[in-house]
């Protein structure tokens, strides 16, 4: 069985409530939930976990790889921007994963416009909202489509 694993960064855990003209007014529960059920409706498994804290979510890619996760979905967030110690992570465990961001960072601060993933990763969805995590799923599952 395929197992994915769903990274979500800092201020993510306030989906819903936190500017929901830009990040739309679903719950990442609520995302998390629809995510696992079409997940599993392929015969897979999806991981979910969230943290504010960088060396976090470094140590939960880390623990990944000793899981035998298959591939990551990460929506890095703030992190996105700074953190050369997650890419550094993604590099050192060689699993494949898919950028995300709810909304479209081009069309943000010009600071949001520098991705230390996205480079590394097989693929971005960007500003697609949260359909943007089942674009990823579904290219993690079938990638040869």
């Amino acid at each position: 069985m395929v197992k994915i694993l769903l990274i979500n960064g800092p201020n993510l855990n306030l989906l819903g409530q936190r500017e929901p003209e830009k990040y739309g007014s679903v719950t990442l529960r609520e995302i998390e939930e629809k995510l696992s059920c079409f997940i599993g409706a392929r015969n897979a498994e999806l991981l979910c976990y969230q943290s504010n804290h960088e060396g976090a979510i470094v140590d939960r890619i880390q623990q990944a790889q000793v899981e035998g996760v298959d591939a990551i979905i990460i929506n890095p967030g703030a992190y996105t921007h700074t953190s050369i110690a997650i890419r550094d992570a993604f590099l050192g465990v060689q699993i494949p994963f898919v950028e995300v961001h709810l909304s479209n960072i081009f069309q943000r601060e010009s600071f949001r416009h520098h991705s230390y993933l996205s480079d590394i990763a097989k693929g971005c969805f960007i500003g697609l909202g949260a359909k943007g995590y089942f674009l990823a799923a579904e290219y993690l599952l079938n990638p040869a489509i």
